[in-house]
């Protein structure tokens, strides 16, 4: 039957494919390049203006304000979410009893939606929210926290948000990659003295090295691109003067409504492309020297 096949059928198989990669990223990748060239508006096709929009980023303010956020969401959410999903894995990993509703509660925030998730804790931060009401009925302040009206504050949260609702879904990772540390790695060294602190910087750790680090990629990625939580917390708004947006949320300002800049958003486009592109390759040359070590 394979041998009254055609020729071209394999390529009839794989066209549905390779049409879905045509239409929905080579496409828009390609025109996002070509309209940061020119000066489009969303009902017009814009004329070429050469580098302008990029010469207009060295400029612009509010591009360096989100540029600064965008970079301290990934400083601190790097660290958090690579070791702490591990050691909660590790937690969870172990046969005790209830392990199995710890297991569920930390992996509840990533089934619910990050809006909903964001609006609620919109609500428990906003000056007459939960924290701020408990906190002033316990006497710990005099007034409401400025969560969401401080910049740095504002930030903050918004990584505590994130860091929250991201653990679960990076330990299940680290669960599936942990199955794979033999088990006999541990009780040899268990007979040879060493404690649960040595066993898990010897032994968990470089087990896990590869998973650590495609889950440092995952990370700086989202934490550069990071839209819903700013979003929600600042309504829209940005915050405080505008200050606390994101390279997304910049993207999405210029580019909406029939007045948007669309040339100038897509050179924001680029730009945040090449800066989520640098820590990605970063992160591979240092895991590559660490392999050759």
């Amino acid at each position: 039957m394979i041998r009254n096949q055609r020729w071209f059928t394999p390529w009839l198989l794989v066209l549905p494919a390779v049409v879905w990669l045509l239409v929905f990223n080579i496409w828009p990748s390609v025109n996002t390049v070509v309209l940061s060239f020119t000066n489009a508006k969303p009902l017009g096709g814009g004329k070429f203006v050469g580098g302008d929009n990029f010469t207009r980023l060295l400029d612009d303010d509010q591009l360096a304000d989100a540029l600064l956020n965008s970079v301290l969401y990934m400083l601190v959410c790097l660290p958090l979410l690579t070791f702490l999903p591990l050691l909660l894995a590790v937690l969870v990993e172990k046969k005790l009893p209830g392990i199995t509703f710890f297991r569920t509660s930390f992996y509840t925030p990533v089934i619910a939606s990050a809006v909903v998730v964001a609006l609620i804790w919109n609500w428990l931060l906003e000056d007459r929210g939960l924290v701020n009401g408990v906190a002033q009925q316990l006497g710990v302040v005099d007034g409401p926290i400025g969560f969401l009206n401080d910049r740095w504050l504002l930030i903050f949260s918004a990584i505590g948000l994130t860091v929250w609702k991201g653990l679960g879904y990076y330990m299940i990772i680290y669960l599936s990659a942990l199955g794979n540390v033999g088990r006999d790695l541990y009780e040899a060294a268990a007979v040879d003295g060493a404690g649960p602190v040595r066993r898990f910087w010897s032994i968990t750790v470089p087990g896990v090295r590869n998973t650590m680090l495609l889950i440092s990629v995952l990370i700086t990625v989202s934490s550069l691109r990071v839209f819903s939580e700013l979003y929600i917390l600042t309504n829209g708004t940005g915050g405080p003067g505008g200050r606390d947006m994101s390279v997304v949320m910049l993207i999405q300002m210029y580019g909406r409504g029939f007045s948007g800049h669309l040339g100038y958003a897509s050179a924001l486009s680029i730009l945040l492309f090449l800066i989520t592109i640098g820590p990605m390759l970063l992160l591979l040359r240092l895991n590559r020297k660490g392999a050759d070590a």
